[in-house]
């Protein structure tokens, strides 16, 4: 009973922590909606470039990249590669210029960012935009509710889909009530605990083995080519090195950048943020390599899925209070992904849809706004749920398909409206459809998804398509940036 005890009284206290968050912040968050959606521009720097970097892992770094390191060995250092270079470049170059157009045009929302830079008066931008978010963003919800069943599943014997509707339950009380200043405060308080949890799990299971030394030639004996960084070929290394592209494209990083206090810190956070990427990429790929060692053959794990050694090697080697505390990592991994996806979705519809098209020019009391904010948040967790039930794929692979629709629309549109001033309306309106339509027809033919992963030609193909038809419409004045 004692043991049972000491295993979930971790994760009860970390569920605690993070609703009580939320009351704190529910009473700035009921002000307006600038407040609940960016937190009414006036985050600190240490948590802008946390949760920038957090919110954009989720239950994909702790299991499906750990999963992906224990199947394949080092390659998967490739995996993380890509988004730590282009989310470093983001905070110095990026960063600043989007938040300081939005201060200066009222931008609460990237569709925002997007309707002010081109005058998009016909709400045709803001339209299709959101419905890409809502597509990609739902699916992205529904991957995490996903891993939370399955960490429930793998840690406390609780069924799957018990496992899931108990994690969409938490993260729908706490974001409705404190909104995005909620969700970054939970956040770098789950980056302290993620980063506990990616460095301990590894350096227990090296520990136990003896050392570095025997942990590697256990490796080597069990897969010689588990130390192979090139073991992969080299269209699957350009896709998990590409994973990067999608950093640009997903609002759920970007509207960090909005909230920021002082425009001028971006650099600070670099730094911050960038050593905390490449410490959780780390841990998690050396979880993987050490479980195989203490798992050598996929069948020692429940249901014989790799994406449960994170979980399972927490079982085996920590005592149940730490096993606990691991377990409460994954849902700071899952949570700190989808509350702010959540935020994003129900911005775009209230902020894009309602406020600014359905009731463009009628008053609405900011308290109306936000109520309203919070219903719609619970109309998508339910929406997520019923979607999360028919998730079959592992969550590595379901998350990178969302994070790649998002990445080859938003991308290189976002991109280039920021830094090209020759882009047209009718360019971004190209490239949002030609990036959205290349991610889905790639990812449905399995010649083409099996070759190259699909958010690279989606990217290349919405860039291309958006400077061409830009340098056909011709140069506009539009609002510079």
């Amino acid at each position: 009973m004692m043991t049972k005890i000491e295993l979930l009284s971790p994760i009860f206290i970390y569920f605690i922590i993070i609703v009580a968050i939320g009351i704190y912040a529910s009473r700035f968050s009921s002000k307006g909606i600038s407040e609940y959606f960016i937190g009414g521009r006036q985050m600190g720097r240490l948590v802008v470039a946390l949760s920038a970097v957090v919110s954009g892992r989720s239950a994909w770094l702790l299991l499906g990249v750990s999963g992906l390191a224990y199947l394949k060995g080092i390659t998967a250092i490739w995996a993380v590669i890509g988004y730590i270079v282009v989310e470093f470049l983001l905070f110095i170059y990026y960063a600043p210029r989007i938040r300081r157009f939005s201060e200066q045009n009222d931008c609460i929302t990237l569709t925002d960012f997007y309707a002010a830079r081109f005058n998009d008066k016909s709400g045709v931008l803001r339209i299709l935009i959101v419905t890409i978010f809502i597509v990609f963003m739902v699916t992205y919800v529904s991957s995490q509710f996903v891993a939370g069943g399955k960490a429930f599943t793998a840690h406390l014997g609780i069924s799957g889909q018990s496992g899931l509707l108990i994690t969409a339950l938490i993260i729908l009380i706490y974001t409705i009530l404190g909104g995005f200043l909620a969700v970054s405060l939970t956040d770098v308080f789950q980056a302290v605990v993620m980063m506990l949890a990616l460095v301990g799990l590894p350096l227990t299971g090296i520990f136990g083995k003896g050392g570095i030394e025997n942990t590697i030639m256990e490796l080597q004996n069990i897969d010689s080519d588990m130390l192979n960084l090139f073991r992969q070929p080299a269209l699957a290394i350009l896709g998990l090195a590409g994973i990067g592209l999608g950093s640009p494209g997903n609002p759920h990083i970007i509207v960090r950048y909005m909230s920021i206090k002082d425009h001028t810190q971006f650099r600070w956070t670099a730094v911050v943020g960038t050593f905390w990427n490449i410490i959780m990429a780390a841990g998690a790929i050396g979880i993987g390599l050490v479980g195989r060692t203490y798992f050598p053959s996929p069948g020692l794990l429940p249901e014989g899925d790799q994406e449960n050694i994170y979980v399972s090697l927490a079982n085996l080697l920590m005592n149940p209070f730490l096993a606990g505390l691991i377990i409460a990592s994954v849902f700071a991994a899952i949570m700190s992904t989808a509350d702010s996806q959540l935020l994003i979705a129900a911005s775009s519809i209230v902020r894009d849809i309602y406020e600014k098209l359905i009731r463009r020019g009628n008053y609405i009391s900011q308290k109306q706004l936000t109520r309203l904010s919070r219903i719609v948040v619970l109309i998508i967790v339910i929406v997520a749920v019923i979607l999360a039930f028919s998730i079959e794929e592992q969550i590595l692979w379901f998350v990178l398909f969302a994070w790649a629709g998002l990445g080859a629309a938003i991308g290189p549109t976002s991109l280039l409206a920021l830094f090209w001033k020759q882009t047209t309306k009718a360019g971004v309106i190209g490239g949002l459809i030609a990036g959205s339509a290349t991610v889905f027809i790639w990812k449905g033919s399995r010649i083409l998804s099996n070759a190259l992963y699909e958010l690279i030609p989606g990217f290349f193909m919405a860039l291309l398509v958006t400077i061409l038809i830009s340098l056909l419409t011709g140069r506009k004045k539009e609002s510079g940036v």
